[in-house]
């Protein structure tokens, strides 16, 4: 009985990961090891072992005869069905050109975007220092245009129209008034949003003389 329990709460974790992991692509394990991303799995696995006590107090079948296939089909209904309650809308409300649902959904919504707000304040410290680190040495001149297409050749599934985006967004910081070492750090955080902080520290690495600052020359 205990390991029925188990895996419901289990699915709730793996649906609540799942979710972290779609806002967080660069380094998901990262967030998934903060605090507000722990409570919101947890959330979620409560909700699902609470949908599995209320599917046994009803004695709800779901049409099998054999108690132990009985009992582990009420723990899929639970894990995967507490997912749908949770994300249904009841009704929606209409604000001016946003259309917004009302019901278990939006409760939801909130609590996610709460979530996403405190990991994205409590792994702001680490990645500014991380890029300060990694990009200290880069001159965005010579970086601009091989450092992203060295990323991009490094990953395998990276969508055509992530790349596209992102040539149009460094395009611009390119022709903005701002110092290179500025846009040299800007330039990192973008890469690091989609390709992770490992990847691009191994990308600098490998580039390394081609994309250089390149000392003054010593005076005789």
């Amino acid at each position: 009985m205990w390991l029925e329990w188990a895996v419901t709460g289990l699915f709730g974790v793996l649906i609540g990961a799942a979710e972290i992991i779609s806002q967080f692509r660069d380094e998901p394990d990262d967030a998934l090891r903060t605090l507000p991303a722990i409570g919101y799995m947890l959330f979620n696995a409560l909700a699902s072992v609470f949908a599995l006590a209320v599917i046994r107090i009803f004695g709800w079948t779901m049409g099998v005869q054999d108690p132990t296939m009985t009992g582990w089909a009420q723990v899929v209904v639970a894990g995967f069905g507490a997912m749908a309650l949770l994300r249904a809308s009841i009704f929606t409300v209409r604000e001016g050109d946003r259309v917004i649902p009302i019901g278990p959904s939006r409760f939801l919504e909130v609590v996610l975007a709460s979530v996403k707000d405190s990991v994205d304040r409590r792994r702001a410290e680490q990645r500014g220092i991380s890029v300060s680190e990694i990009m200290k040495d880069v001159d965005f001149q010579k970086a601009w245009v091989a450092l992203p297409a060295y990323c991009f050749g490094l990953l395998q599934n990276l969508p055509q129209e992530e790349q596209d985006k992102f040539g149009k967004k460094i395009a611009l910081l390119a022709n903005a008034p701002m110092t290179d070492r500025v846009k040299s750090l800007l330039l990192g955080l973008s890469l690091m949003n989609l390709v992770g902080e490992k990847v691009l520290a191994t990308a600098v690495r490998n580039l390394d003389k081609e994309i250089r600052i390149t000392p003054p020359a010593s005076q005789p």
